[in-house]
């Protein structure tokens, strides 16, 4: 028997109808002992589980100091007006560099930081 190609039996099933092509893959599935089932359906779920999949979108974010630069004590400075931190503690944070400086807050106050201290001349990330 000559062997058909894809495309070949695309078009044989083109030309059956409905009910033939059912029976086809009944048969088809008795003889290869296999289920044929819908990739999609079995995949993804639908209703609200899908919408909890959904990407969410970032609203804390954390502002984390990378290092001093060579402004250090400006930059201890800006340290201690975002934070509540007292001298020693802010110094010991920079001198310890990368920490996290702002932790799960918002954006604003996230480019705000960001921008305060890079300005003080701090190398700073916000994730």
């Amino acid at each position: 028997m000559a062997k058909l190609s894809t495309d070949d039996l695309l078009d044989a099933f083109k030309e059956m109808t409905l009910l033939e092509l059912s029976e086809f893959v009944k048969q088809f599935e008795d003889v290869f002992d296999v289920k044929a089932a819908a990739p999609v359906a079995a995949a993804a779920p639908a209703g609200p589980a899908t919408a909890a999949e959904a990407p969410e979108v970032q609203d804390e974010f954390d502002v984390i100091l990378e290092g001093a630069g060579d402004k250090k004590i400006q930059v201890i400075k800006e340290v201690r007006s975002l934070t509540s931190l007292g001298l020693k503690e802010a110094k010991d944070l920079v001198d310890g560099a990368p920490k996290a400086l702002l932790e799960k807050v918002n954006k604003e106050t996230a480019d705000k930081a960001k921008e305060a201290l890079e300005k003080a001349g701090a190398s700073v990330t916000v994730k």
